[in-house]
């Protein structure tokens, strides 16, 4: 297995005042290709911050970030959309949906701007197809603005599948989602990873962090890792989540 994403000494900093927050600091990760690790860690850690620098959303104030051996974190922000958009799908905690847009356009409008050359048709059958896999093809004409949150987040999971991207980057993705959808959501997470997909979730539920999908569990706190362990999908995640909860 080859290294798909990895960093080093990477730092995120903001001014607030006359203080400095480090929202990451100092962080050195290793991703391998058709890995799924999951993130974890209180609210306010920078777990989220270090999947937005990932991904080129962000911009490290120190540190490297490579993508398929190749720098990244020097990229314009021209550079790093053209790369999204070949590589990554992202899945956004508040969905990030265009609200004049129906569902299916939403989904489709991905497709178009992918690297794939598709028609409109068959780009319209492609989400579609997703909808349906989400349980939301009903919702395809309706307006985001008519959907329950959980809904919005399984067409925001549409989209981010789309291109059939080799990376997918998920910030809290069963987080609006009740017990039985966030198991659909999770069983369709490790379909895209049994592809052969590279996924990586950022979460505050410990159960959701050490799902018999995730490979490795990633604990932050204040802005670094703090731990970083193997699961088994048996008695490593449940130690895993026992020493969560008990933290």
């Amino acid at each position: 297995m080859g290294e798909l994403l990895r960093t080093t000494g990477l730092h995120r900093q903001f001014r607030m005042g006359d203080a400095v927050v480090r929202a990451v600091d100092g962080i050195d990760l290793s991703v391998g290709e058709g890995e799924f690790v999951s993130v974890m860690g209180p609210s306010g850690c920078g777990k989220s911050t270090l999947l937005y620098l990932l991904g080129g959303l962000d911009q490290p104030t120190g540190g490297e970030i490579h993508l398929g051996g190749r720098r990244v974190d020097r990229l314009s922000r021209t550079r790093w959309a053209r790369l999204r958009r070949r590589q990554i799908g992202f899945v956004f905690q508040t969905f990030n949906l265009v609200e004049n847009l129906t569902v299916v356009q939403n989904v489709q409008l991905q497709g178009m701007l992918g690297p794939r050359t598709r028609t409109r048709a068959a780009s319209r059958r492609r989400a579609l197809a997703l909808l349906e896999e989400l349980g939301v093809g009903d919702k395809a004409k309706a307006l985001p603005a008519v959907l329950s949150g959980g809904q919005r987040q399984r067409v925001a999971i549409a989209r981010a599948l789309m291109n059939e991207p080799p990376l997918l980057l998920a910030d809290e993705p069963t987080g609006n989602l009740d017990s039985a959808t966030t198991a659909d959501v999770l069983g369709l997470l490790r379909r895209f990873h049994a592809a052969g997909q590279t996924v990586v979730v950022v979460t505050h539920d410990p159960r959701v962090a050490t799902t018999t999908a995730a490979q490795r569990l990633v604990s932050m706190r204040d802005g670094r890792v703090v731990d970083d362990v193997r699961l088994d999908g048996g008695t490593g995640a449940s130690r895993a989540l026992r020493d969560l909860i008990e933290r």
